[in-house]
């Protein structure tokens, strides 16, 4: 099986200038640092041009039969890597094996064209509203619709079939993948949005009547600043009055709901289907597991870190760790799952006694 059908490998670099790239001490053998390297690839299948990491001794039988041209590694980590294969020791492996996809793939840093359309234009097959203004160097694939009075930053890419509404602004070097929509909303630079977002829809905003519920008008604004990256059917609504914004750096992932007038501070992480409900504002550095419920009306403070699946339903003070439903501090959270696997365990002892 070819991995490489999509992305294909590197023209190559030398494991020395890799090295120095990713600040990391090569050790080898003599001639190692002439190695070439043209891709990334995990320890089980790794080939003589691949480049692995390794962050645990659990790597250790995989190892064994790896062929990597060079693997990355802590120091303490080094004795476990067969003598044949040079290593990049450096002391956050992981973010060193990230530089590197980025180095040897850079095509595979933003979403793919659909369509082969020519270097910086704009299909005919679109259709591009004559008041909207684009800078040199903008592409528009096929079917993408831009508005009335939008404004599209240069070198930035719109995907096939995205709809980019009236009066929306995007910035410089922004990709806008295929089949999203951004409504009522500002982008800075360097922002990518994957397939089949939703940006800047209405909230979902009602008061109860004597026929039923009166919806809500939302007339706010969808704010999202420079290096922030929105994953594929991720939907961001726009403020009822004030403005939902994220703030920059801050990287979302699939599937995710951000309700009306949140604010997500910077270099925030925020995984797979975690729903936020509206006005709730989130500090900086932010990291909250898949699949996790928060609140509506409340604060997160900067750098607390929310497991996987948890419940906040109040504000959180800054720096700690919860999880649970509630969500609790996380020492408290695993304690009471230890009380309740003990319990659990003398039940079925005393079952079978």
């Amino acid at each position: 099986m070819e991995y490489h059908d999509f992305f294909p490998p590197h023209a190559g670099i030398r494991l020395s200038e890799l090295a120095d790239r990713l600040g990391a001490e090569l050790i080898g053998a003599d001639g190692a640092g002439d190695v070439v390297i043209r891709s990334v690839s995990p320890v089980y299948r790794a080939k003589s041009s691949d480049i692995c990491y390794i962050l645990s001794r659990k790597n250790k039988q995989e190892l064994e039969t790896c062929q990597a041209g060079a693997v990355l590694c802590e120091p303490g980590l080094q004795s476990i890597v067969p003598g044949h294969i040079p290593v990049l020791i450096c002391s956050n492996p992981h973010g060193a094996f990230a530089l590197a996809g980025q180095i040897l793939h850079p095509l595979a840093q933003t979403p793919a064209p659909v369509t082969e359309v020519a270097a910086r234009q704009v299909s005919s097959a679109a259709f591009v509203d004559p008041s909207a203004r684009l800078e040199d160097g903008v592409v528009v694939e096929p079917m993408a619709v831009i508005g009335a009075g939008v404004e599209i930053g240069e070198g930035t890419h719109i995907g096939a079939g995205s709809v980019i509404g009236q009066g929306v602004k995007i910035g410089r070097h922004c990709t806008i993948a295929a089949g999203a929509s951004i409504l009522a909303a500002y982008l800075g630079n360097h922002v990518i949005i994957h397939n089949g977002a939703r940006i800047g829809q209405d909230g979902f905003g009602y008061a109860p009547g004597p026929r039923g519920m009166v919806k809500i008008v939302q007339i706010g604004r969808v704010i999202i600043q420079d290096h922030v990256e929105i994953g594929a059917n991720t939907t961001i609504d726009r403020g009822t009055m004030d403005d939902t914004v994220i703030g920059e750096g801050t990287k979302i992932d699939n599937q995710v709901q951000i309700g009306h007038n949140v604010r997500i501070g910077r270099h925030c992480g925020i995984v797979a289907q975690v729903g936020i409900a509206g006005s709730t504002v989130i500090g900086d550095g932010v990291m909250i597991g898949g699949g996790a419920g928060i609140n509506g009306h409340i604060t997160i403070g900067d750098g607390v870190q929310i497991a996987a699946y948890s419940g906040v339903v109040g504000s959180l003070p800054p720096g700690g760790k919860y999880g649970g439903i509630p969500a609790r501090p996380l020492a408290d959270f695993l304690r009471d799952c230890a009380e309740i696997l003990s319990r659990s365990d003398s039940r079925t002892k005393s079952r079978k006694g």
